[in-house]
């Protein structure tokens, strides 16, 4: 019987993939990116322990309300971190009937997150920036392993939304938004494209924790500015 660690459960969530979704938000991330709203998911010893069993569990009260579209998202901290754990959910979701999502950075690619991508039927992959020096500096990975993980998806044809958080000063130039824009042409597994803009509300998870919030004085992105950011990536050739 598989166990694994999960931070909190969203009963019925509507931002967290196609439709009216259960999202379970696991814990643990071996990452630590400075725009991070979450840094109570980091350490994944301190969530709350679950079988796959009571989670799907609590997942099937709720299909009723997915409809065609919605079903189970895997979230976090980092969701590949218990690739195990998380296959046997999509197994045991598969098994009733409900869709499957996984929301990720992409940031490991091995024999047991491959059995897991065969259970699921929608990536959300967070595409933080669009160079390798960025990576490295606010995310503290590269970028590769990142193209990587796509190229897989997209080899295997798993339906892919691409996701990147807009954070004013340092992601929102135009230059960024095309480089997007050729990953976006060169994958054709991504179908769906979502600007999410930057917010302080975790300031108050940081001061708590006694932590520093590395990007604390960096504006919020307004609704102006993804509206732009839209428009050019509509727009780029």
């Amino acid at each position: 019987m598989i166990k694994g660690f999960v931070h909190s459960l969203q009963s019925l969530g509507t931002v967290d993939g196609p439709g009216v979704r259960f999202v379970v938000f696991l814990q643990g991330c071996p990452l630590r990116c400075k725009c991070c709203h979450n840094p109570d998911t980091w350490e994944i010893n301190s969530g709350t322990e679950y079988t796959a069993e009571e989670i799907v569990g609590k997942v099937k009260r709720y299909k009723s309300y997915f409809g065609k579209d919605g079903g189970i998202t895997l979230s976090g901290g980092e969701p590949l971190l218990q690739p195990d754990f998380a296959r046997e959910i999509f197994s045991l979701c598969k098994e009733d009937g409900i869709n499957t999502c996984l929301d990720t950075s992409g940031i490991r690619l091995d024999d047991s997150v491959k059995a897991l991508l065969k259970l699921t039927d929608r990536v959300l992959l967070d595409v933080k920036y669009t160079s390798d020096e960025q990576y490295r500096e606010n995310v503290g990975c590269d970028m590769k392993r990142v193209i990587d993980f796509l190229s897989y998806l997209n080899e295997n044809s798993i339906p892919v939304t691409l996701r990147q958080v807009i954070i004013p000063t340092v992601n929102d130039s135009e230059e960024n938004i095309k480089k997007l824009k050729e990953i976006i042409k060169a994958y054709p597994v991504i179908d769906k494209t979502e600007l999410l803009p930057f917010r302080k509300i975790c300031q108050t998870k940081y001061d708590n924790m006694g932590l520093n919030f590395p990007f604390g004085s960096v504006p919020e992105a307004d609704a102006e500015l993804i509206k732009g950011l839209y428009s050019i990536l509509e727009t780029a050739p």
